[in-house]
């Protein structure tokens, strides 16, 4: 029976690796996403300030968070809210750099805030995923104290082409497709309780990393959120499974792109196709996506900060990241465990109770 159980799970896990599921996102979304995210890049490699470029190319991502259903001006109000809270991020974590005993304090509010926000606004994945990472990006660059404003102000600039692209892919949406009702908005049981248990694992991933002295600790906090982003526990175990494996994959990759020494247009070229990839295969095949995850991270962190990227330290940087993403899902894991253990979920939950009576 065992044997048999044993099989049968092996080749469920199988099958989740070999099937590409149907896209549910409109065809172009990710052309237009991935053009929108790269444009900033050449921009920036058209007037010799690629670190700027793509640090406006960060704020850029608040397009991924577009929403597909409900009235235009909806759609607009809540993707400015998505690039205000971009730019906020980014600026506090430049700031709380300078003190870094704040950090963990820091982080873990922006942390539950990103979650709470995106879970009763019900926001489809990604979520706050590129806000926090842009957070944990801005805590360990390194940018002095008088570049702040420029940097955030970068930022600033790519989330505000962002919107302006997505109110005119939103207009031609709004022409070519019936309009979905937006649902109504309503607190959720466990949204609090859920949130706490996401932000402790969040921070103790980047504790653990921190700790351990890793040269890039803000990845395994990121790896972690990004695991406990699954609704169920076996979703959580399979996104882990197929994040590792994209990640050892995505690493030669980025180790071979880094080898080739790549100036200025070759970053903003590479970035450009890995975007296409990655908003192309996404919600078709996660652990595909993550192939190109990995190597764009490493490009916007490395070519970002503003120092040379030397292709001799490109087997420490990917080692590093490896290290980095494999902790973040192993205390991803656990963290889902405890979502889904209504015994260890029961102290949060009375927290919850305790929160909204006395608020309510």
């Amino acid at each position: 029976m065992s044997y048999d159980r044993a099989r049968q799970l092996l080749q469920d896990e199988l099958r989740h690796l070999t099937t590409i599921n149907q896209s549910r996102r409109p065809w172009h979304m990710p052309i237009v996403a991935a053009l929108t995210i790269s444009f900033p890049v050449f921009v920036g490699a058209y007037f010799g300030a690629l670190p700027s470029g793509i640090k406006a190319s960060l704020g850029a991502m608040v397009i991924l968070n577009t929403p597909l259903v409900g009235k235009l001006g909806d759609r607009i109000v809540t993707l400015m809210a998505w690039g205000f809270a971009m730019a906020f991020c980014f600026a506090l974590g430049l700031i709380t750099q300078q003190l870094p005993f704040l950090r963990l304090p820091v982080f873990a509010l922006l942390a539950f805030g990103m979650v709470m926000f995106g879970r009763y606004y019900q926001q489809a994945p990604p979520a706050g995923l590129f806000i926090l990472m842009a957070a944990a990006i801005a805590l360990f660059i390194p940018v002095p104290l008088e570049h702040l404003f420029v940097a955030t102000g970068m930022v600033m600039l790519g989330s505000g082409f962002a919107i302006a692209m997505a109110l005119l892919y939103s207009l031609f949406l709004v022409a070519t497709r019936p309009i979905s009702p937006k649902p109504e908005l309503s607190y959720r049981p466990d949204t609090i309780s859920e949130s706490l248990i996401i932000t402790l694992f969040v921070i103790v991933a980047l504790s653990l990393a921190i700790a351990l002295k890793m040269s890039n600790p803000y990845w395994a906090a990121v790896s972690c959120f990004i695991i406990l982003q699954g609704i169920h526990l076996r979703s959580m175990w399979i996104k882990q499974f197929h994040r590792l494996l994209g990640t050892m994959i995505g690493m030669l990759l980025a180790g071979w792109l880094l080898s080739l020494g790549l100036g200025i247009w070759g970053v903003a070229v590479a970035i450009l196709a890995m975007m296409i990839c990655i908003e192309s295969m996404i919600d078709r095949h996660y652990a595909i996506a993550v192939i190109f995850i990995t190597p764009l991270t490493i490009f916007i962190a490395e070519y970002g900060s503003g120092l040379p990227v030397l292709a001799a330290h490109s087997q420490a940087i990917i080692n590093a990241r490896l290290i980095d993403t494999a902790l973040g899902c192993v205390v991803g894991l656990a963290g889902g465990w405890v979502i889904h253990s209504s015994k260890l979920q029961a102290p949060f939950q009375k927290i919850e109770a305790y929160l909204l009576a006395k608020f309510s």
